[in-house]
């Protein structure tokens, strides 16, 4: 097993977090490597449509090498990214600030003064992800203000905010210019098209991905980024348990199936920012094997969706519900529940196998039958009709879908154990109360908007058949509190019991927020960064503190 260079600071994951962490330390004067799991894409290698399983969905122990995952829990269906820059190559760019309402709930709650706090870095990663309120209605926008008028919630209809560098004016996309954003530091960009193709990777080069402002530029800086590289183990160096003398960090690749070339990596502080599912995985590996023992007993608990459910609408007309940006506007049915019409680009159409007839009844096993029941109805009665609501082809262009979002309270858990039917090894199991998937209001509205285009009312299958929402938000596992009792790391991202050991990602986040979680995990990122003092004064002392002793560090600073 090779050795590598010792840094300063080694990055465990590229998302939201760890992109901030590795130009914001580079920044500073540290020696900072980024080890990314996923792989580095670019316009010209990111696949067309998401038929191309083997460039779109990642599972390399199947031979699939793409950027998109799903993981199936008891609780919960979860949908993520996996690549160099984390899930903001297939996120759908939608970039929205949470209501002030978010700080006075969840373990955070009284930490810091989050409000006045907050402020700096919501501009700061505004600006850096280069946040503009979105400029490119499509059909589906425009079908979903219809709605909204027809339930009396017109008034609640707005733009998204979204990362997508679009034209001024009227003026058609498709055109490159220099670096807009960073006085010529970044790469040149093209503007919007609205394909529609976000979510598949932006082949036009709009999107603003991780890859293309914060990784980017720490880059330029110095910082050294491994992709498909896989961390197996993180462990205190020379016998100090705290980790106040460094680490040492162990990977393989990510994508080999036997030539696994092992290396180690040598740093004084580590970021830990591989997504709240990853990061939860990871350090329960950890702890699990007694590599970091004095990991929190929190570990796991307070794990959140944003109370999510996707429903849909499927027509048969000539319209084009594909074009525009991924999700390019939304509304409020009521004060808790959002919904943003969103969608693939033309020829994308391998979500609809996930997809049935919308089913009413009861959250619980007799939806099932009722579901049965339906589709046996509807194939009698309008045969025509429900082939094309279920066909694969054409449903990117002829499907409206929406994320229903709700700002309310529940979480469930996650722990490492072994399961009943497979004692040979541990994995990642869900437990707690179920999350609610039935939202009756948005089922409402759905079947409103299929009234309105013509169309059919449409649930997810994993819905139906399990009860379990389908979440590209996963939050919490490694929440923040006033101890290791409450939480896994303080209100400056400090694990406690370590030195010089942070997590930055939406595993920290201890509340649903209501809206797409990317901004305010990119802002709670660079708060976190902040505290950590330029190369020349750094201590190497950085260690979480209980909720005394943090009053008292911040009073005498």
């Amino acid at each position: 097993m090779p050795s590598n260079a010792t840094y300063d600071y080694i990055i465990i994951g590229s998302g939201f977090g760890g992109s901030v962490a590795a130009l914001r330390l580079s920044e500073k004067g540290y020696t900072v490597a980024v080890l990314e799991m996923g792989r580095r894409w670019s316009p010209q290698t990111l696949p067309k449509t998401n038929w191309s399983l083997s460039r779109w969905l990642w599972y390399p122990g199947l031979g699939l090498k793409g950027f998109f995952r799903m993981r199936l829990f008891r609780h919960l269906l979860v949908l993520h990214g996996c690549a160099l820059g984390g899930g903001s190559i297939t996120y759908a760019n939608t970039l929205l600030r949470p209501k002030d309402s978010i700080w006075q709930s969840g373990r955070w709650a009284g930490l810091a003064p989050w409000q006045e706090e907050m402020d700096g870095p919501y501009a700061t990663a505004s600006r850096m992800l280069g946040v503009t309120e979105n400029k490119i209605l499509g059909p589906a926008d425009a079908l979903l203000q219809q709605a909204a008028q027809a339930i009396g919630r017109g008034d609640t209809f707005y733009r998204t905010s979204v990362g997508v560098f679009q034209e001024e004016g009227d003026a058609p996309g498709g055109t490159t210019y220099p670096d807009p954003y960073f006085g010529g530091e970044g790469p040149e960009r093209t503007t919007c098209t609205g394909c529609g193709g976000c979510m598949m990777g932006c082949r036009v080069g709009a999107k603003n991905t991780l890859d293309l402002n914060y990784l980017y530029l720490a880059e330029k800086r110095g910082a050294h980024i491994h992709a498909e590289t896989r961390v197996v183990d993180v462990k205190p160096l020379n016998g100090r348990a705290d980790g106040s003398e460094g680490y040492e960090v162990i990977t393989e690749s990510s994508t080999a199936f036997f030539r696994k070339k092992r290396q180690r990596f040598v740093c004084r502080g580590v970021v830990i920012a591989a997504s709240a599912l990853g990061s939860m995985e990871l350090l329960f590996k950890l702890r699990d094997r007694g590599s970091l023992p004095r990991i929190s007993p929190a570990l796991g608990q307070y794990v959140r969706t944003n109370c999510e459910s996707l429903i849909g609408v499927r027509t048969s007309g000539p319209v084009d519900y594909s074009q525009g940006v991924a999700i390019g506007s939304g509304i409020y049915i009521d004060d808790h529940t959002h919904i943003e019409a969103t969608r693939y680009p033309a020829g994308s159409d391998a979500m609809s196998l996930m997809t049935t007839l919308l089913t009413i009844g009861r959250p619980d096993p007799s939806r099932i039958f009722l579901l049965l029941k339906n589709l046996l109805l509807s194939l009698l009665r309008h045969p025509l009709k429900t082939w094309r609501a279920l066909k694969p082809g054409g449903w990117a262009k002829e499907s409206v879908i929406m994320l229903c979002m709700q700002a309310l309270e529940g979480h469930i858990r996650m722990s490492y154990r072994r399961r009943w039917y497979w004692p040979f090894a541990k994995s990642m199991q869900s437990s707690g109360q179920k999350i609610p998937t039935f939202i009756p209001e948005a089922n409402a509205f759905a079947q409103t908007l299929a009234q309105l285009s013509g169309g059919t009312a449409m649930s997810m299958v994993s819905e139906v058949l399990f009860n379990i929402p389908s979440t590209a938000h996963i939050l919490g596992g490694c929440v923040m509190g006033r101890s290791p009792e409450e939480g896994v790391v303080d209100h400056r991202h400090r694990v406690f019991g370590y030195q010089n050991m942070y997590i930055c990602d939406g595993s920290v986040v201890s509340t649903n927020l209501g809206v797409n979680p990317s901004l305010s995990i990119t802002a709670l990122s660079e708060r976190a960064m902040r505290f950590i003092p330029q190369a020349g004064q750094q201590q190497w002392q950085d260690a979480a503190l209980a909720e005394g002793i943090v009053q008292q560090e911040e009073l005498s600073a």
